[in-house]
């Protein structure tokens, strides 16, 4: 099947659409893709229902804001896939679609996306497959990472055998480690680009740490480092997740930019460094992908930390789109009844499918 996929992350920059030639299992070819960005005022609807999200943490009735945030993701997934669309020359097959993550509480059993996926099937007329966490976390799951089934299956198209790490850079980081003969593990790591990209835009930088030059200029501060590393996330083994607001940034306001952000670039790295000694074998070498492989100084710092550190563009793939493109592969396993989660991924007791799908025109069935 031809199959497109979405994904819209924490930093709130835009929507990412890839398209994949796929069966649910392998990939056979990569089609059109594009980052289309919000409006300011769109950005500024979604960072008004994140915060609202934080206050609200799941009790209670939703806040209003959410209703307004989700029209604008329903908009510009639409504005997205139009485009997409006409690159492609024809309607696809599936659409795989995450919405946006406004919280993340596995441990309630909680993850909130927004955005109505019979509104993308109806806009575009084509089925789409959307709530792919929803049945891990009601089996007892974390609900995240949803993407080794796909860095699986990329290894396998480049001929990467294990052990070896894909490790994603967005908002959050999370690895997926793929031993010999595919056994898989996957966890959030801790940050990403996400706190970064606060700091930098608390102090009217930017949206975000171009080229690392920031931290570049910047001195760790060791002692905020170990206080960060003293988080409960980072003890003990086994899938676990994040939320991208879960370490505190109130120590920052002590800060320059440039240490706070040397402080939080270390932080990401050196997060990623204590996951990776808990693997069952050091990864011979990493995949970096996501935004996050585009900072030199963050890159750098890996490479000190874990060794040979490849982004994916430099191994033939598409480092902005590797999440979009895992939704529209999960969603072909989803309309499969493949699984989409596994015991060494996300904590569930058995690998399981997931996803609801909705056709144009049609409430919601549920896939069997």
């Amino acid at each position: 099947m031809l199959v497109m996929g979405y994904m819209s992350g924490t930093s709130l920059d835009g929507v990412d659409v890839a398209v994949v030639e796929t069966d649910g299992e392998r990939i056979d070819a990569f089609g059109p893709s594009a980052m289309i960005a919000f409006s300011a005022a769109e950005r500024a609807a979604l960072e008004k229902a994140t915060r609202d999200a934080l206050t609200w943490d799941g009790l209670g009735e939703e806040p209003l804001s959410f209703g307004l945030a989700a029209e604008v993701i329903e908009a510009a997934h639409l504005r997205a896939g139009r485009h997409v669309i006409e690159r492609l020359g024809r309607l696809p097959d599936l659409i795989g679609f995450h919405g946006q993550t406004l919280l993340h509480r596995p441990e309630r059993k909680l993850s909130v996306q927004i955005g109505n996926p019979q509104v993308i099937a109806d806009g575009l007329g084509v089925s789409v497959v959307a709530q792919m966490r929803q049945d891990d976390l009601l089996a007892g799951g974390q609900g995240a990472p949803l993407v080794p089934a796909y860095h699986a299956a990329l290894a396998e198209k480049i001929g990467l055998g294990g052990p070896m790490a894909f490790l994603n850079l967005g908002g959050v980081a999370n690895l997926t480690w793929i031993g010999v003969g595919g056994k898989l593990m996957a966890c959030d790591t801790g940050p990403g680009n996400g706190l970064i990209d606060q700091i930098v835009q608390a102090h009217g930088a930017g949206r975000y740490d171009d080229g690392g030059r920031i931290a570049a200029a910047g001195t760790v501060d060791r002692a905020v480092l170990a206080d960060l590393l003293s988080h409960p996330h980072f003890r003990g083994q086994g899938p676990k997740s994040l939320d991208r607001y879960d370490f505190p940034l109130e120590w920052a306001e002590a800060c320059s930019l440039e240490d706070a952000a040397a402080t939080l670039t270390a932080f990401t790295a050196e997060a990623v460094a204590v996951t990776a000694r808990l693997l069952p074998q050091a990864p011979k070498v990493w995949v970096i992908c996501g935004g996050g492989s585009h900072n030199p100084t963050l890159m750098k710092t890996l490479r000190e930390r874990l060794g040979d550190c490849r982004t994916a563009d430099e191994v033939g793939l598409r480092s902005d789109f590797v999440e979009a493109e895992a939704m529209a592969f999960l969603a072909a396993r989803s309309l499969r009844g493949l699984p989409l989660t596994f015991p060494g991924t996300t904590g569930v007791s058995r690998p399981l499918t997931g996803g609801t799908i909705w056709r144009p025109e049609t409430t919601c069935a549920e896939l069997v």
